[in-house]
């Protein structure tokens, strides 16, 4: 630093004045200058670090992250670009925020984290009630994608669904055969809905339909939040020999959007040990059997 300094003032013959300020222009830039191990972050990580950020925050700017992680604005312009072209941001000036697909995972599996201990064990409950050979419906629930989990060993399983999530799933179950039910992408999820999706139902028939649900209220109205799910539901239900309600005790005393059916339209209902005793004996009203998991 010193040698730069010395040249600058054989140069331009700079005053004292002059020189002092350039002396404090040179310390300010070292103390700014990215440390070895920040500048060589690699970009990945800086990819990642980025994609967290956006977590906390619906948008980041250049100077933030530049600054956050001890690199070039232009670097992290660089990254914002990698971001869009992989759809993950859009660009702002000065900065970039979430996409909308991005928006949708972080909402997506964010539903997926909820209660899954509860949800974990009311899919292992409705796996005993699957055997080789028969023909299932999945709906687009969180709790049917742990079931779809369980059941990538049963032989000669069909399961028609129209989740991607489920599909995906199970699409290298070598014993699985999976039916993915066509129709137009849900805004907000990974499901397939809409008249088509209820005019491919018609063709199909099946042993069980296992379904999830929003809300539950005291009378035994079973919900849902969108009208064309709720739709699909009941089509389902239809097409099903027997249908099974998967659904954690949060979701009694609550309404919806729209009701789908009632306790009466499903033979069995499985929630977890804190379903709330009159949220069973409802059901056992209705002739719905109850199991708790």
């Amino acid at each position: 630093m010193r040698e730069s300094i010395l040249l600058f003032v054989h140069s331009v013959n700079a005053t004292p004045k002059k020189f002092l300020l350039v002396i404090v222009h040179k310390i300010e830039h070292c103390v700014n200058m990215p440390s070895e191990k920040t500048r060589h972050l690699p970009a990945a990580v800086r990819l990642q670090r980025i994609r967290q950020a956006l977590k906390k925050s619906p948008g980041v700017s250049v100077r933030v992250m530049a600054e956050q992680l001890r690199v070039s604005e232009m670097t992290i312009r660089r990254d914002l670009e990698k971001l869009q072209q992989a759809a993950d941001v859009r660009r702002t000036h000065g900065g970039a925020v979430v996409a909308e697909r991005t928006v949708f995972e972080f909402s997506y599996q964010e539903r997926q984290r909820a209660r899954q201990t509860e949800k974990k064990s009311i899919a292992f409950a409705a796996r005993q009630l699957i055997e080789e050979g028969q023909r299932i419906i999945l709906d687009t629930g969180t709790t049917t994608l742990h079931l779809a989990r369980l059941l990538k060993d049963v032989r000669g399983l069909t399961v028609i669904t129209p989740s991607l999530a489920v599909a995906s799933e199970l699409q290298y179950a070598p014993e699985v055969s999976v039916v993915l039910l066509g129709g137009v992408i849900h805004r907000g999820s990974p499901d397939l809905t809409g008249p088509l999706t209820e005019h491919c139902l018609d063709v199909f028939s099946a042993d069980w339909a296992f379904q999830g649900a929003e809300a539950i209220d005291s009378s035994g109205h079973v919900y849902n939040t969108d009208l064309q799910l709720a739709q699909v539901d009941r089509r389902m239900r239809e097409k099903a020999t027997r249908s099974c309600l998967l659904a954690d005790s949060s979701k009694y005393g609550h309404t919806a959007l729209i009701r789908s059916g009632t306790l009466k339209d499903f033979e069995i209902l499985i929630t977890d040990k804190n379903a709330p005793r009159t949220l069973c004996n409802l059901a056992r009203k209705m002739s719905c059997r109850v199991i708790t998991a």
